[in-house]
């Protein structure tokens, strides 16, 4: 198994370089992507002849890009800006993410990542490495998940409305405003016809396997899956390529794609399901083979969703998403085929049992969301923690009172308390997500809304 291994480009890949110059003589230069912690794109472009370079001894990037907070200040507080001279650290290009991309006449791509001092491992703050720190750990029980990607976004108009708001498009073949919820809907498919199958169409270019997207619950709101992958890495890579690619195609074609977790007051909020299962190492899957091991899975996610939801629900709009009746959960619970839990177990072959993680949203930073579920599936493995009882029916129709910390105060506090995550993704990483998060908290509530002056004036 190759699980957590997959790494940067080097001196031995400086041929494959050579060769992709080769095979596209149009492009002239390449944009090199790093992820922040907010899953924002950062980086460099770079002229195609400096690729071989690049690959043989990569680029240097400041180690504050892992300090921005959403709006690209940094937040001294992390000890990543002045406190270290704001110096550089080596980024790699990731291995198999130089591509083309089709919208950018004569430019390539591909994802790089930042490396720790001495260049042998990724830097601690990285969203990267702490996915592969929690993939190394269940590769040493020869445990390996396979991990797929379900975003939901909405298509918008690219003019706001008469009052200043983000508004449903038009339909590119009838012209009329979408104003309905019609889930599944393929007529709405055929209206966005073009728009949908040019992302199909880049996606494949970009190796991105996404072969399906959905009309989902509200107007103008769609889902695209991602296929399971064994490279758990690269199904996050591909997750965030995807949104670049979304968002590029739908202002080609008059639209603005929204990831926002809750764009509208009125509709259903964009998710990002996250689906789990885990092999063995010859391939079966242990949740199909040992009821237990799903069950102490279940049992550790569940116990420690609380303390994720930070990471789950990054920003002040992330909380919005969270109410009754709007497909979220509102509590740490799991059921059988059931959309209204947080922790879906899907209908299916036995083969396929895996977990489906429905409380993250579409502002999520898959890698990091994806290694929060991982080291807590791992801490319910390693101590045996049993699940509550599986929820039948509507969930929010039952009684409960351990409520999810369902407001942004709450899950930063409970994030900078949890000694679980301190010790799976390390305490230098939590504090450097804690203090962005944080300072971006202080300086949001700071603001006066417009909200207030209709009010309170």
């Amino acid at each position: 198994m190759s699980q957590g291994r997959r790494k940067w480009m080097t001196q031995e890949d400086i041929p494959q370089a050579i060769a992709f110059a080769e095979q596209y003589p149009d492009v002239h230069s390449v944009d090199l992507i790093l992820f922040d912690m907010n899953g924002m794109e950062r980086g460099k472009r770079i002229p195609i002849n400096m690729l071989p370079k690049v690959v043989e001894n990569g680029l240097y990037m400041p180690a504050s890009i892992f300090a921005l907070d959403i709006t690209g200040e940094t937040v001294e507080e992390t000890g990543l800006g002045f406190e270290l001279g704001d110096g550089d650290r080596i980024c790699r290009i990731v291995t198999n993410t130089l591509s083309l991309v089709p919208w950018k006449e004569g430019v390539a791509q591909a994802v790089l990542t930042m490396l720790d001092q001495d260049q042998t491992q990724g830097f601690f703050a990285d969203p990267r490495h702490a996915l592969r720190r929690q993939l190394n750990g269940l590769a040493e029980q020869e445990l390996y998940p396979c991990v797929a990607v379900e975003f939901e976004f909405y298509l918008q108009d690219s003019e706001l409305d008469s009052e200043g708001n983000p508004q449903p498009p038009l339909m590119p073949l009838s012209g009329k405003r979408m104003t309905q919820t019609q889930v599944y809907s393929l007529d709405e498919l055929d209206e966005f016809r073009g728009f949908i199958d040019e992302v199909i169409s880049v996606c494949e270019t970009q190796n991105i396997p996404a072969s399906n997207i959905l009309a989902e619950y509200a107007p103008g709101q769609f889902e695209v899956n991602l296929h399971h992958n064994l490279d758990v890495m690269q199904a996050c890579d591909q997750a965030m390529l995807m949104k670049r690619v979304v968002r590029a195609i739908a202002k080609k074609h008059g639209f603005e794609a929204n990831f926002m977790a809750k764009p509208y007051s009125d509709y259903a909020g964009n998710g990002c399901h996250i689906h789990v299962s885990m092999q063995d190492r010859f391939g079966d899957n242990v949740f199909c083979q040992h009821e237990q091991m799903l069950k102490h899975a279940i049992g550790g996610v569940l116990a420690y969703m609380p303390e994720t939801m930070a990471i789950i629900a990054p920003n002040a709009n992330s909380y919005r998403r969270f109410q009754p009746n709007m497909f979220v959960s509102l509590w740490p619970n799991w059921g059988w085929d059931n959309r209204t839990v947080a922790l879906r177990i899907p209908s299916g072959e036995a083969a396929d049992t895996r977990l489906e993680h429905r409380l993250p949203g579409a502002d999520c930073n898959p890698y990091l969301v994806v290694a929060t579920i991982l080291a807590t599936i791992k801490e319910g493995l390693d101590n045996h923690i049993e699940p509550p009882l599986a929820v039948e029916g509507n969930a929010y129709e039952l009684e409960g009172e351990n409520f999810l910390p369902i407001s942004w105060p709450q899950a930063l506090e409970r994030f900078e308390h949890s000694d679980v995550l301190k010790k799976r993704l390390t305490p230098e990483f939590c504090h450097v997500y804690h203090q962005s998060k944080h300072s971006e908290q202080v300086n949001f509530f700071s603001q006066v809304s417009p909200l207030e002056y209709q009010w309170y004036l």
